[in-house]
């Protein structure tokens, strides 16, 4: 997976430093390590999961002490057994001991989003259907937690309100119906920017083939048989996503409908931790 810029990520990991190390820096280091105790540590597993925010944790060693050296042995995207090292990290034992927290926090939770991801995608084998996620996500953290959906596999969906046109039940009440709203959308969106319409019943996905202008379609909170009529209807003329009460144990029969896409906001909104620790 291709690194994300440092630029970036910068932010984030001073921010998450900051709060941690608070006013007046590591009490404890301070207090109880000899200044110039050289260490070596390694972070490990302490489960099998897919592996995501190496990129971040070492950044957060490297921003705490540029001298530290920072050896990432398993790579965002890897599949990792318990026990494996991820990462080795030498040099001012003050400074790792100091980092070590916000490293783990960002590596535990992105790992956990990529785990759970990998266990989606992984449902949907000998599918085309991507899995995807939403912008259920943490506040201020969206950039990283999508790209730990990257790294499980999963599809990352738009960014942000302004990469597409989403439009939502509450935009349809708002708007006056689907209709007007399409007709709305389509002339506002120019040729480079997609237009996705939200649907809960087939009267109103043939509403939307009727109408034209759109050019994906999500079919929210259908059971089964009905996302696949739905799909069957479409037909190949939009893009189809399936969305709402996507459970892991449900996956393979809504695969099963020939959606196109599956997003699930549990990814970034309820991913377990990856249990990691820092090892000296």
């Amino acid at each position: 997976m291709t690194p994300l810029p440092s630029l970036l990520l910068e932010p984030l990991v001073r921010a998450a430093l900051a709060e941690d190390l608070g006013p007046a820096g590591d009490a404890t280091s301070r207090a109880v390590i000899p200044p110039g105790l050289r260490y070596a540590a390694r972070l490990n597993t302490r489960a099998p999961g897919t592996v995501s925010g190496m990129q971040v944790a070492a950044m957060a060693f490297r921003l705490l002490d540029p001298a530290l050296e920072v050896r990432t042995l398993r790579p965002d995207g890897s599949q990792v057994s318990a026990g494996e090292t991820l990462m080795q990290i030498e040099g001012d034992a003050a400074a790792i001991l100091s980092a070590e927290r916000v490293a783990l926090n960002f590596a535990g939770r992105l790992s956990g989003i990529a785990t759970l991801t990998a266990a989606f995608v992984a449902a949907t084998a000998g599918a085309n259907a991507r899995i995807t996620c939403t912008r259920k996500t943490t506040p201020g953290l969206r950039l990283v937690e999508k790209q730990a959906v990257l790294d499980g596999g999963g599809s990352p969906h738009r960014y942000g309100l302004s990469d597409a046109i989403l439009i939502k039940d509450n935009h349809i009440a708002a708007a006056g119906g689907i209709i007007p709203v399409l007709r709305a959308a389509r002339a506002q969106a120019g040729h480079m920017r997609r237009v996705e319409i939200e649907v809960d019943t087939l009267d109103q996905l043939e509403t939307v083939l009727a109408t034209g202008g759109a050019d994906v379609v999500l079919l929210d909170n259908m059971d089964t048989d009905t996302l696949a009529r739905a799909v069957a209807r479409v037909n190949g003329a939009l893009v189809t996503e399936a969305s709402g009460n996507m459970r892991l144990e449900r996956i393979a029969e809504v695969t099963a409908t020939g959606v196109d896409y599956i997003s699930v906001g549990a990814l970034t909104h309820s991913a377990p931790v990856l249990d990691l620790g820092l090892d000296f």
